[in-house]
């Protein structure tokens, strides 16, 4: 007998003793014997050698299936955490509210009664600005689109005055961009020679009347301090009031325009020259109107050029 088979009948002794150990264990005395088929031809293959610690015994047809050992089971799934609403910020115990702080007045916001009254001796076109701020001293401001100051050479000799903004005007912020105002830089530019950012030009409300209507006393009186302080930023040497109400306001007086304008008068010791209004005008165009317009600031212009101080007339 070969070396290799007598190697592969001590395994195949020491593989039963054990499965007989096993059964033996179980309760199993005794079985019965099973035919095995005979083996003919060749040599089976050789059982692999198998290792000398833990040898493995071939499966016998009578034991039992050996279950697996059931592992351990794992920890069950913990259900997934409620979701707790953020904690406040507030804490246990808050304090009682407290009111907030009054508000204080800004210079955007002045009430009526804290329009200034004097502006001083040298004013400046931004301080009279900053001061207006958003202004909201009369009903004007509900209306209005924004608020039109002024516009052109805040050294200006000459100086315009009309009565409100238009339509054109709340929508660009400048004064006398409509069909009035062309008309009005025509006569400055053509008529008397002098680039139109050369003069200021203004007017009593800094908000457009509804309808272009005429600002009322309550309106005018809101915005005259701020007229005023124009007046005094710039200190030009004549001025002109184009039209009615821009007249009225000036002179302290209601005043027929038409038998008024070309007439010398005076604001605050600086001349002043009443005329037609370009709005006017432009609905009444008349050769005579022209003539008379053009006369008024010919003579306002030729003022300017002049050194010594003007008479009343």
């Amino acid at each position: 007998m070969s070396v290799s088979r007598s190697s592969e009948l001590s395994d195949l002794v020491a593989s039963a003793r054990l499965i007989l150990a096993e059964l033996l264990e179980e309760g199993v005395e005794r079985f019965e014997p099973v035919e095995l088929p005979e083996v003919t031809g060749a040599d089976p293959e050789p059982a692999r050698a198998s290792s000398p610690r833990s040898p493995v015994a071939p499966e016998h047809p009578l034991k039992p299936p050996v279950k697996p050992p059931v592992e351990p089971p794992l920890d069950p799934p913990r259900p997934p955490a409620r979701a707790h609403p953020p904690e406040s910020a507030t804490p246990a115990h808050p304090e009682p509210a407290q009111a907030p702080p009054a508000a204080q007045p800004t210079a955007g916001r002045i009430e009526a009664r804290e329009t200034p009254t004097s502006w001083g001796d040298t004013p400046t076109l931004e301080e009279v600005r900053r001061v207006l701020g958003d202004c909201q001293r009369c009903g004007l401001c509900e209306r209005r689109t924004q608020i039109v100051f002024g516009d052109g050479n805040p050294d200006a000799d000459l100086l315009f005055v009309g009565e409100g903004p238009g339509e054109q005007e709340d929508l660009q912020g400048l004064p006398f961009v409509g069909k009035a105002g062309e008309l009005l830089t025509q006569m400055i530019e053509k008529g008397l020679g002098i680039p139109r950012p050369e003069v200021y030009i203004c007017n009593i409300v800094k908000c457009r009347p509804p309808r272009n209507r005429d600002p009322q006393p309550d309106e005018v009186e809101a915005c005259r301090a701020f007229l005023d302080g124009q007046i005094a930023a710039v200190k030009p040497k004549v001025i002109v009031s184009l039209g009615k109400p821009a007249a009225s306001l000036l002179l302290g007086r209601k005043v027929a325009i038409t038998r008024e304008r070309g007439n010398w008068q005076t604001y605050q010791g600086i001349p002043l020259m009443p005329t037609l209004h370009p709005a006017y005008l432009l609905r009444q165009y008349t050769a005579e109107n022209r003539r008379a317009v053009w006369d008024d600031l010919k003579a306002a212009h030729s003022r300017t050029l002049q050194d010594e101080s003007p008479e009343d007339s």
